[in-house]
């Protein structure tokens, strides 16, 4: 599933992979810690599952990470698949669909989707710290690696903020 954002997708074909919350945890849990857990209190790299699910659990502190923590979609008050496709659209849609259109497609407010679409572009402005370079290397990446440095920044910012 890790290779979905590498090539445009239809409106059914996102809907397929995105159906669930379960299938989005199972990206993002994919995605976050595609080079393995680290504990971010204690900088342990051993791990159990938690107890919820997608999330680990450190076995030296016993603090459990779900697997949108640090991620814009942690706390996140609507269904996740919604968000994930809200997040896909936004990264790589063709087209600039307005929050009216997420919210019809969604069936949530409008206000919820500006919302969420707004934070989206935050954390993608965000990343014009980045060099000349490195800004030309991620626009030849697909949208999976802009979604990886939006979950990057938002952890960094956790951590400073910690």
């Amino acid at each position: 599933m890790g290779a979905i954002f590498k090539k445009e997708l239809s409106e059914k074909q996102l809907n397929e992979l995105f159906q669930s919350d379960e299938k989005c945890f199972d990206f993002l849990a994919e995605v976050k810690w595609e080079n393995g857990f680290t504990c971010h209190k204690c900088g342990n790299n051993n791990y159990c599952p938690g107890k919820t699910p997608f999330s680990r659990r450190c076995t030296k502190c016993k603090t459990e990470e779900s697997a949108a923590a640090g991620t814009i979609f942690h706390n996140c008050k609507f269904p996740i698949h919604k968000a994930f496709y809200i997040a896909y659209n936004v990264c790589k849609g063709k087209e600039e669909l307005s929050t009216y259109e997420f919210a019809r497609r969604l069936s949530l407010r409008q206000m919820t989707c500006w919302n969420f679409k707004t934070k989206i572009q935050h954390a993608i402005q965000q990343m014009d710290s980045l060099t000349e370079k490195e800004r030309l290397s991620i626009q030849k990446f697909s949208g999976k690696v802009i979604l990886k440095l939006i979950l990057q920044f938002q952890m960094s910012r956790l951590m400073l903020l910690s």
